[in-house]
């Protein structure tokens, strides 16, 4: 399935089914992420229910702290 990420087309398996198999898939599920599907930011408890389609665009925002 390809999906355009971060602005970026990229290949994904078709197993990925969900924003949270999205999440695993990139190993980010221990990060804090806001995650935006076609110009919508989705809460915390959607990315499990939330289909992911073909040709979707989807931007990750990952929270990193520094000092």
């Amino acid at each position: 399935m390809e999906l355009r990420i971060n602005g970026q087309f990229v290949q994904v398996p078709n197993s990925i089914s969900t924003i949270s198999d999205l999440i695993e898939h990139f190993n980010l599920e221990n990060r804090v992420v806001i995650i935006e599907q076609n110009h919508v930011i989705l809460e915390k408890q959607e990315h499990q229910h939330t289909k992911v389609n073909e040709q979707d665009s989807i931007e990750i925002v990952q929270f990193v702290g520094g000092g």
